[in-house]
């Protein structure tokens, strides 16, 4: 997990180097190994990192190779090896092994249209310096938070809301529209958030901002879905067979989330689906995989008694710890994460 944001002057002015440090001074908890700051003139990209590829050559943001495009990202492109062949034959070059790069490479061959070639999760912006223009994506099921709203001239994104409100000329009005959602529904749907005027990126979409030419503040918002879910063709399959193709699935995704420079763990609740991954996870590793599982002093709530049966029969190293809850204690970092 690590976090982004960032700013754009939609007037021109050179954007304030402390005011997106103190956005991303909110977003530390997400990056606590690094934070890094590009500015170019009237756009700023902000990133706080947590290191999982290429930890020695992975900061961000991140340029190509004469500074014209830079990305600040959070997530895991999982093809990115499969796409840094692919970029290599067609005349980039890298300079890292990181998937971050991958990014920058792919956006300059095939523009918008970088987005439908990552596998992945993923939330990112791209500063183009050549046409002026921002370019913000989101994964696909928004696995990854986007936030942005316009403000005093300036369009201002981050990967959560308390990022955002660092920015004086970010309102915190309750959108009434927004507040009858989250009653009707539990949530608050994309692209609405619980403050008038800031806004979630829509999961599985791109939005491309250029500021007008003539400074005036007015900008032009492009906003475009690149994948959909497909409900068809339907498969006919024996039990068997569907068995079968259910294990090719899960060890396939599976295998593609744990390319990483640093240990894995899972959490271990002790139901169907985290036992599936820890025993998948252990097929693929060639070492003990950490386990960790949370539990409950009370009854109805804990399911810890059946997590130990999986690391049991898989050899993982398991660590647990029963939360007992202080809710008002914890009540203000409770309202802070939770954002809306």
């Amino acid at each position: 997990m690590c976090g982004i944001a960032g700013i754009v002057d939609l007037k021109g002015r050179p954007v304030e180097r402390p005011l997106l440090e103190r956005i991303c001074a909110r977003l530390a908890h997400r990056g606590p190994d690094d934070q890094g700051i590009y500015i170019d003139r009237e756009a700023g990209l902000g990133q706080r990192r947590l290191s999982i590829i290429d930890l020695a050559s992975g900061h961000q943001p991140m340029g190509n190779e004469d500074g014209t495009v830079w990305v600040t990202f959070n997530g895991e492109i999982y093809n990115f090896d499969e796409l840094r062949q692919e970029l290599l034959a067609l005349g980039h070059r890298f300079t890292t092994r990181s998937d971050t790069e991958v990014i920058v490479h792919a956006y300059e061959q095939y523009g918008a249209g970088c987005v439908a070639r990552f596998r992945g999760m993923f939330a990112f912006a791209v500063w183009d310096g050549r046409n002026r223009t921002l370019f913000l994506a989101r994964d696909r099921v928004g696995k990854k938070p986007l936030f942005y709203a316009e403000a005093d001239g300036q369009l201002v994104f981050a990967s959560e809301l308390q990022g955002l409100l660092e920015h004086p000329g970010v309102l915190r009005e309750i959108d009434p529209a927004a507040l009858d959602d989250y009653l009707t529904y539990g949530y608050i749907p994309a692209p609405r958030t619980a403050f008038r005027g800031v806004f979630k990126l829509i999961p599985a979409h791109t939005l491309t901002i250029a500021a007008a030419a003539d400074g005036s503040g007015s900008a032009r918002y492009e906003q475009e879905p690149y994948w959909r879910l497909e409900y068809g063709p339907k498969l006919d399959l024996k039990e068997g067979e569907a068995c079968e193709a259910l294990r090719e699935v899960l060890t396939e995704a599976v295998r593609v989330r744990m390319v990483a420079d640093v240990p894995l763990g899972a959490l271990l609740s002790g139901g169907v689906d985290s036992s599936l991954v820890v025993a998948i996870m252990s097929g693929l590793s060639d070492r003990s995989i950490k386990t960790f599982s949370i539990g409950f002093d009370e009854k109805e709530f804990n399911e810890l008694p059946y997590a130990p049966m999986v690391p049991q029969g898989y050899g993982t190293e398991q660590h647990e710890l029963i939360v007992r809850p202080r809710a008002l204690d914890v009540l203000p970092t409770l309202v802070r994460h939770y954002g809306e």
